[in-house]
């Protein structure tokens, strides 16, 4: 049994015996978007070290700044144990007699995800990462847009009545003040240490978004017009448009049974020096015949703003039609 192997189980065993085999009673506990992997030095120093870098720390899509997709925290094998298994992402990374990938779920706290690979040699090991990576961010993603979630609901709410007239129930959190609240519009904000984040919610018909084929241009058209007519800066004849310079990510979905088109890019403020990220969903709503447009922004110049990105996101998703 191999090194990293033997320390894996010792810590299982302890976590058991200390959790009376309840994993539930022991919260996970990391920053958000944080990995933990526990490699030894040689393959971390190697191409297997390079290969996880560029592949779990590439260049989030959509931001005014280039931060990485996680952090990522290297652990030798030796020093593994204690609060290092309270991680919420855990990656393993171990040469073994044979080839293996697994994933556990709340293996020793929750939530939590543990990923193992186990590889003869380093071309082995990269093999595996390079087949597996794409699996490993999806669950990152989803289990840090959940962790979000509850924690804006510990934080406390804004009340879901505000939303009802959009025929749909959110979780903002309290921390979120109205900027518009008018029977059309919603505009919440946040202030930051760094600046602000901004949540809109409106509705649109169908045909406005979906009038041709050029559905990206179509939404891009929309957002305009909105920031025209309500997202102004502090001067005259300001106001938040979509930048030129660079051209949105553009997925369709769906959500809750519902067609989704999410479209993520940069901001400015026309006529003005202010910019930054944003993400757009815009859901189909058949029984409305129109698009509801629940929208979060980010204007934070001098901060990261990857993480501010996900907690927009977990917000949005947060969202059930009533």
């Amino acid at each position: 049994m191999s090194g990293a192997k033997q320390i894996l189980y010792f810590v299982f065993i302890l976590c058991i015996i200390g959790c009376n085999s309840d994993n539930s009673s022991d919260s996970s506990d990391s920053n958000i978007n944080e990995i933990s992997i526990i490699i030894d030095d040689v393959l971390w120093n190697g191409d297997v070290g390079d290969s996880l870098r560029k592949k779990l720390a590439a260049p989030v899509e959509g931001l005014t700044q280039e931060e990485p997709l996680f952090t990522l925290n290297q652990y030798n094998e030796k020093v593994f144990g204690g609060k290092l298994t309270k991680g919420r992402n855990i990656i393993v990374i171990d040469k073994d007699t044979i080839n293996s990938f697994t994933e556990k779920t709340n293996r020793y706290c929750r939530p939590q995800n543990v990923f193992t690979i186990r590889g003869k040699n380093a071309q082995e090991i990269l093999f595996l990462i390079e087949i597996h990576a794409d699996e490993i961010i999806r669950a990152i993603k989803e289990t840090e847009v959940n962790e979000n979630q509850q924690r804006n609901i510990k934080s406390g709410l804004v009340s879901h009545g505000v939303f009802e007239k959009f025929g749909v129930c959110i979780n903002v959190p309290s921390t979120y003040t109205y900027a518009i609240n008018n029977n059309d519009f919603l505009w919440l904000k946040k202030d930051t240490p760094g600046g602000n984040t901004s949540l809109l919610l409106y509705r649109v018909p169908c045909n406005v978004i979906e009038r041709d084929k050029t559905i990206l241009n179509n939404i891009i058209k929309m957002r305009d017009s909105v920031g025209a007519r309500y997202i102004h800066g502090q001067d005259d004849n300001t106001f938040m448009v979509t930048e030129e310079a660079y051209s949105p990510y553009f997925f369709t979905t769906s959500y809750h049974n519902k067609m989704v088109f999410e479209t993520r890019g940069n901001w400015e403020m026309k006529n003005d020096f202010m910019n930054g990220p944003f993400i757009n969903y815009a859901v189909r709503d058949d029984k409305n015949n129109s698009y509801l447009v629940i929208e979060g922004f980010i204007y934070s110049p001098s901060s990261p703003k990857r993480d501010l990105i996900v907690e927009l996101e977990s917000i949005i998703r947060s969202a059930e039609f009533l």
